[in-house]
Order: structure tokens, then C-alpha cells, then sequence
């Protein structure tokens, strides 16, 4: 059988502890995150996730990215600088399969993220 599920106050979930961010521009920025659901196939995973304020790379090539901004503020360009968004709460961000580029946090972030590595058809 499947279920329905839901997932409340994602403002407030609880992520796990903050670590480096791997692919940061920024030394000592920190992220932390926390997935909520994975589909059986493995190729859609939704989660919420929090990065501290500085720079880092992003590639997408292999998934794309749907973000529902919560709280907190960005700048996120093509990795060529070009198409450069401002995002803050309520917006929602869309980095297609195939992106990459940069990201600034100038207020502390928290997203809802899904990431879409379905096959192209």
C-alpha cells in the first residue's frame, strides 16, 4: 500500500548538526540539512536544509533542484556569473538538470529542497 505523508512546520524541523560546507568560497561557512523522503526508485528526494551566510559553488548536472525558500536571503548566478536571482522567503527557486553556479547567503538560509535525478526521457 501506499501512503500519504506529511511533514509539518518546516520552518522549525529539526536538521542535523551544522558541518563545513564542502564547496564553499567562504572559510568556516556551515551547512546543515535533513531529508525527509526519498522515493522508492531513489530518483526524487525532498528535504530541508540551512547554510550559514558566504559563497559556494553548486552543479546540478546530475539532478535538478526545486527550492521553496523559508527564511534567510540569496543571490544565485550561472557559473559563467550571468542570471544573476535574488531569492528570499516565499520564493521559489528552479535549477534545472544540467545547472551550475554560485550561490551567495547573505542571511542565514533555510530551504525546502527537491531534487529531481529522474532519467531524461
Amino acid at each position: 500500500m501506499i501512503a500519504a505523508q506529511t511533514f509539518a512546520d518546516l520552518a522549525r524541523q529539526s536538521l542535523g548538526a551544522f558541518a563545513d560546507k564542502p564547496t564553499t568560497l567562504s572559510p568556516g561557512q556551515q551547512e546543515a540539512s535533513r531529508l525527509l523522503w526519498t522515493a522508492a526508485d531513489g530518483h526524487l528526494k525532498i528535504g530541508v536544509w540551512e547554510c550559514q551566510p558566504g559563497r559556494f559553488t553548486a552543479d546540478r548536472t546530475t539532478a535538478g533542484e526545486y527550492c521553496h525558500i523559508l527564511s534567510g536571503r540569496a543571490s544565485v548566478s550561472n557559473a559563467d556569473g550571468t542570471g544573476t536571482r535574488d531569492i528570499g522567503p516565499g520564493d521559489l527557486l528552479v535549477l534545472p538538470q544540467g545547472w551550475t553556479g554560485e550561490w551567495v547567503i547573505h542571511e542565514h538560509l533555510r530551504k525546502l529542497f527537491i531534487l529531481d535525478a529522474a532519467p531524461a526521457t
